[in-house]
């Protein structure tokens, strides 16, 4: 008889989130929504960590705090840590460090990718909940140019005020109107864009609006997951053919 090595408490969800501690409401799409996502995930709230004391503060005065819920992730089991802010690229090199297994802290760290696939005359370009603050640091941290175009929804009617603020109620279509207003600005003010990447994890319900308005590819926190668990637990594939023709 062979025996099944363990070693995990939990079986199964490969890729831990860690939660800012919020109350608003979170749609499909959204991070915090496990609907989101076609994989099973195991979350953990960082307390005390809001989203205006990150993306308005700095989340390194509370890097230990990320690490210790980290910790508590991998040895439930998950094989892999993320979070859900992209402002949090600036823990990225010390989560990385102290976790010891794969960290992907924000969407910010595809853009270098994205930008390999583009023509040489073409750029990323980033949407992000907060201009203002998004500053070379985190640009910096997540490995993306400092020339790279950035454009907020700061000057938005919902998103960025009910986000940061935390508001038990959002109105998704005015934030939709805010993220489409702000895509429409980008590609105006930047013609050479040839992709899009949305810091801000709770802009992915709003990936494929921008992506009919703009006709560009958009990429999120939802796309770096699934490319992030597809390594961390890879499809096996039948070893043999189904359908042999006789």
């Amino acid at each position: 008889m062979r025996k099944t090595p363990g070693g995990k408490t939990v079986y199964g969800a490969s890729v831990g989130v860690l939660m800012l501690e919020t109350r608003f409401p979170r749609i499909p799409g959204d991070i915090g929504n496990a609907l989101s996502w076609p994989f099973p995930v195991q979350y953990r709230v960082v307390r005390g960590a809001t989203p205006d004391n990150v993306v308005r503060g700095d989340p390194r005065s509370r890097l230990e705090d990320f690490i210790a819920a980290g910790r508590d992730l991998a040895e439930m089991g998950c094989d892999g840590i993320a979070t859900n802010c992209g402002f949090l690229a600036l823990l990225q090199r010390e989560m990385a460090a102290e976790l010891r297994v794969p960290v992907a802290t924000s969407a910010l760290m595809q853009v270098p990718m994205v930008q390999a696939t583009l023509p040489p005359d073409r750029r990323v370009a980033i949407l992000t909940i907060s201009k203002e603050t998004l500053g070379p640091a985190h640009l910096a941290a997540a490995g993306v140019p400092a020339d790279t175009p950035v454009i907020g929804t700061d000057e938005g009617r919902e998103f960025t005020r009910a986000v940061l603020g935390d508001e038990a109620e959002i109105d998704f279509a005015a934030c939709r109107a805010d993220l489409l207003d702000a895509a429409a600005t980008l590609t105006a003010r930047h013609p050479e864009t040839g992709a899009i990447v949305l810091e801000c994890t709770n802009m992915v319900p709003y990936a494929a609006d921008i992506r009919r308005q703009s006709g560009l590819p958009v990429y999120s926190i939802h796309s770096f997951l699934i490319w992030f668990q597809a390594g961390l637990m890879p499809h096996r594939f039948p070893g043999d053919l189904d359908d042999p023709r006789g």
